[in-house]
């Protein structure tokens, strides 16, 4: 169970620096390739370790 919590956190910290990431920077295409990068590795998180 904690291993769970761990990576809930990791994904929760990962979430808060993509937004802080994103509203500085200025390009749509960086914003673009930001946020499928960090959907990535949540989707990696959550197939790898939470399934």
């Amino acid at each position: 169970m904690e291993t769970n919590i761990t990576y809930y956190i990791a994904l929760l910290v990962l979430i808060i620096i993509g937004f802080v990431v994103v509203k500085k920077v200025a390009s749509c295409l960086l914003k673009s390739i930001f946020t499928i990068v960090l959907l990535a590795i949540a989707v990696a998180i959550y197939y790898f370790y939470l399934r």
